[in-house]
């Protein structure tokens, strides 16, 4: 496997909130049914962590599993790890229908930290912020672009394609420019 590459160098923007790309995260794309015989065990192998409910994340350390839709998950491990954990997923769902692909290199990844963080958020997101708890993950767009965030600690994580993670990072920036804020 290659050195990992980050999208945007690992830039950093402080504003009102602070908003860094973090650089490369392995990732995972796992297309199955969520009644697939050995999807807890496949996941768990990957992450260490369950099968995340409806529209729920469930982070462990550097790792996670997102519910993306009905029969979609994210895996997110380290990014030197995505092929031993392909190796996992193969043998702990062998014989089921199911997709696994790495797509660690098609996405990038933002935190957005800090007291005001959400207000970087509310100004891109058509969501109802006051009602997203810790450990939901909501996919929606970023003005005009598909995202996928959730709430962690005293901010967000964001995850775009990696082909807009210019684009996301320059809405981000203006977002939490100072004197910018909502309230």
């Amino acid at each position: 496997m290659s050195e990992p590459v980050s999208a945007l160098g690992q830039v950093t923007f402080d504003g009102f909130a602070k908003v860094t790309e973090i650089g490369p995260r392995g990732m995972i794309s796992l297309r199955a049914k969520s009644d697939v015989a050995g999807l807890a065990e496949a996941v768990r192998a990957v992450t260490g962590t369950e099968v995340p409910a409806p529209r729920q994340i469930v982070v462990a350390g550097e790792r996670a599993a997102g519910w993306m839709s009905p029969d979609e998950y994210l895996l997110i491990l380290p990014y030197g790890e995505t092929g031993a954990a392909m190796a996992a997923l193969a043998a702990a769902l062998r014989g089921q229908h199911h997709l696994a692909a790495v797509v660690s290199d098609a996405r990038a990844v933002f935190r957005i930290e800090g007291a005001k963080a959400d207000q970087v958020i509310r100004k891109l997101c058509p969501v109802d912020l006051d009602r997203l708890a810790e450990g939901e993950l909501r996919r929606t767009r970023a003005a005009q672009v598909a995202a996928a965030f959730w709430r962690q600690g005293d901010g967000f994580t964001l995850a775009c394609f990696r082909s807009v993670a210019g684009y996301v990072m320059g809405l981000l920036e203006h977002s939490a420019q100072p004197g910018s804020e909502l309230w």
